[in-house]
């Protein structure tokens, strides 16, 4: 398998990727409710300027918009038999808005969860789940795709399926986790153990780590113990943009282009090797997140405080690597005094 985010990464050091998907749709017209992989079909023109708002902003990498293309996702809007059609023209789309740069774009196949529990928490089956990735996956690649991009994931068994999908359909892929849930995610996974959950399978991971979640200052100390425990590992961090809050009707993400420029430089000095926004990352957000990127020099690693003085306060206590190492720091200090 070619792993073009090497190949990137060996040339520049550090990647961007793309922002919102969902939200910067719902800016440009989808309604509440309405499927955005369906727009693959009926609004290409749509899907087509959301990838080059992105790559003018300044992205390396750019994601499908294809998070829902299961066909277990699809069966909502009565799509579950268009899952091949959907998937190949998110990947057609963003292949032709990459062509159109003047530089090399990464175009990577955005897998979301199938929204459905596995046995025995539900009805789902492994093998069942691989089958409904690896169809989703064929898709992407027929139609260009070059990564396949696991995201927004929970629990672990599901992310060794859709790797194990990947690898059967014979694209490299990578996969980030959701932590969201008093520093794990809702199933329970650490940041720390993010690296072994497709230990054993045919291909490893070309990279791993955090997207979506809470705020910017939780998927940073995320961002740290994955770091810690594996600092040679390709490690992504594609956080959201502040903390939403409602307005009225709507829902707004606190974070400035301000805000999210030095969340860069944090990640930078924290070990992340792509990083991008996930939920209210607007094409303003990505072209700061640029500047940033292309003007910082690395610093020291930051620990906690350091991140919430300068992003925000943390939105859940942290179950996390660098918690367990200060505890047992302050366990040992008691123990050296008595």
């Amino acid at each position: 398998m070619i792993n073009p985010i090497d190949t990137l990464l060996a040339e520049k050091g550090v990647l961007l990727a793309d922002g919102a998907t969902g939200t910067n749709l719902f800016a440009m017209g989808l309604e509440a409710g309405e499927a955005p992989e369906l727009l693959n079909a009926t609004a290409p023109d749509t899907i087509l300027a959301l990838h080059r708002n992105f790559i003018e902003s300044g992205a390396d990498i750019i994601l499908t918009n294809s998070f829902g293309g299961t066909r277990h996702r699809l069966k909502l809007h009565h799509a579950q038999d268009r899952v091949h059609e959907l998937n190949r023209s998110a990947a057609e789309i963003a292949c032709q808005a990459a062509a159109e740069a003047d530089r090399k774009i990464i175009v990577a196949g955005s897998v979301g969860p199938t929204g459905e529990l596995l046995v025995p928490l539900g009805a789902l089956t492994y093998e069942e789940a691989v089958e409904a990735f690896a169809e989703q996956i064929e898709g992407l690649k027929a139609g260009g795709a070059e990564v396949a991009w696991i995201e927004t994931m929970s629990a672990p068994d599901e992310i060794r399926a859709a790797a194990e999908a990947a690898i059967r359909v014979g694209l490299p892929y990578v996969y980030t986790g959701s932590f969201d849930t008093a520093g794990r995610t809702m199933m329970g996974l650490l940041p720390k153990d993010i690296h072994g959950v497709t230990n054993g399978l045919e291909q490893a991971p070309i990279g791993v780590g955090a997207n979506c979640g809470v705020g910017a200052s939780d998927i940073l100390a995320s961002l740290l113990d994955m770091t810690q425990e594996r600092p040679e590992a390709t490690v992504i961090v594609k956080g959201n943009c502040g903390i939403p809050e409602f307005h009225g009707s709507e829902i707004r993400y606190s974070g400035t282009p301000e805000l999210m420029a030095d969340y860069v430089r944090l990640a930078v000095d924290s070990g992340a090797k792509i990083i991008g926004g996930c939920c209210g990352t607007s094409f303003a957000h990505l072209a700061a997140m640029r500047q940033a990127l292309d003007s910082h020099i690395k610093a020291d690693r930051p620990d906690l405080e350091t991140i919430v003085e300068r992003i925000g306060p943390l939105r859940n206590k942290p179950a996390s690597a660098n918690e367990t190492g200060k505890d047992e720091a302050r366990r040992e200090r008691r123990r050296s005094r008595s």
